[in-house]
């Protein structure tokens, strides 16, 4: 699970990257909204892992 966390997350930066610079202006929000959930999500998969 932690290793789709961290995919998503790299996806989502790159995503973040291209929206922010402009290159994808129809798509920044998206991708704002994608990186925080998945910044969200992996702060979460790294707190419960060392739950284990």
């Amino acid at each position: 699970m932690l290793h789709y966390t961290i995919v998503f997350l790299v996806v989502a930066i790159i995503a973040g990257v291209l929206g922010f610079t402009g290159i994808a202006a129809g798509a920044a929000e998206i991708a704002k909204i994608l990186f925080f959930l998945f910044l969200i999500l992996f702060v979460l998969s790294l707190i419960f892992g060392r739950s284990r």
